[in-house]
């Protein structure tokens, strides 16, 4: 019989090979997957961001995936919302549901709560951030007025983490609370397990690497192209996912294909080091080695 208040989540760097291993087990099982990827919810976003194909989605039923157009944005709060539905829709259903991907900030929202209950940014304060942290000297910018309004969250924060150096100033300045000392609030009422796959890092590395010219040579850039083409502003919040960025500049004419190619995987290899550093901040996760022969078995036993 199904557990209805058990959430699972198979986690871990971008790369990794989560996806496999998670359609083999929610196959085994009966179970339905839960995307938790902050650029997959994005429609006719599918090559950069590696989303499940149709063939996939044919094997097992995924949720979460094309939320909105990639003209919208998309806060932590609504995919906790959204997430919430899913996961009570599966339980009606008498259906157990895994969660597959590697967003930290969605998988700590639904495990702990939000700060500020979802709070919204202000569109043209954000955008006016973002834009200045396009350079270095934007981003060291930011940072200083982080250190002034939270020293404690801008001593935990990397400068070049430069979403989340937004997201804690805009906390702070819109309530006045310094973004380190905001309360939590909706935590969970399921239990959770929670499974990150793990490799050694020039393997991980040279999967990243690999992948990133199967995307280039799969039609990434016509990607961006059409994207563009339809309407969307090249500032949209779905254009700063890593891949789409870079190629901007390439349809532009300002870079080489090799040089794209770089800047991605560059950028992918830096994203998948923020990933495991964000993880280890939780203390339940099972960490199991994906180069391990057994792993299967080990998968089936963590899941359990």
């Amino acid at each position: 019989m199904t557990d209805q208040n058990l959430c699972r989540v198979l986690t871990g760097p971008t790369g990794i090979g989560k996806s496999e291993w998670a359609l083999a087990l929610a196959e085994e099982n009966g179970w339905e997957i839960l995307c938790m990827d902050s650029m997959q919810i994005y429609r006719r976003m599918d090559i950069g961001t590696a989303k499940p194909t149709p063939a996939d989605r044919a094997r097992v039923p995924h949720h979460l995936l094309d939320l909105v157009e990639p003209s919208e944005s998309f806060s932590v709060a609504a995919y906790a919302e959204a997430a919430e539905k899913a996961i009570q829709d599966c339980a009606r259903r008498g259906k157990g549901c895994l969660f597959v991907g590697g967003t930290g900030l969605y998988l700590d929202a639904m495990m702990h709560g939000l700060s500020m209950g979802g709070f919204q940014a202000d569109p043209a304060r954000r955008q006016e951030m973002l834009a200045l942290g396009e350079t270095p000297e934007g981003r060291r910018a930011l940072m200083n007025r982080l250190r002034a309004l939270d020293p404690v969250t801008a001593s935990r924060l990397p400068e070049g983490d430069v979403r989340r150096v937004i997201r804690a100033i805009e906390v702070t300045e819109k309530t006045g609370v310094p973004f380190s000392a905001q309360t939590r609030e909706n935590g969970s009422s399921h239990r959770w397990i929670v499974v990150s796959l793990t490799m050694q890092r020039e393997h991980l590395y040279r999967r990243i690497n690999e992948r990133t010219e199967r995307m280039m040579r799969g039609g990434l850039p016509e990607e961006v192209e059409g994207l563009l083409r339809e309407g969307v502003p090249e500032d949209a919040q779905s254009m700063q996912a890593i891949g789409y960025r870079q190629v901007i500049p390439l349809l532009r004419g300002s870079c080489t294909e090799a040089e794209t190619l770089r800047e991605i995987q560059t950028a992918t290899r830096h994203y998948a080091k923020r990933q495991m550093t964000f993880l280890r901040r939780e203390p339940s996760v099972i960490y199991l080695d994906a180069e391990n022969p057994d792993i299967a078995s080990h998968l089936r036993k963590a899941m359990e």
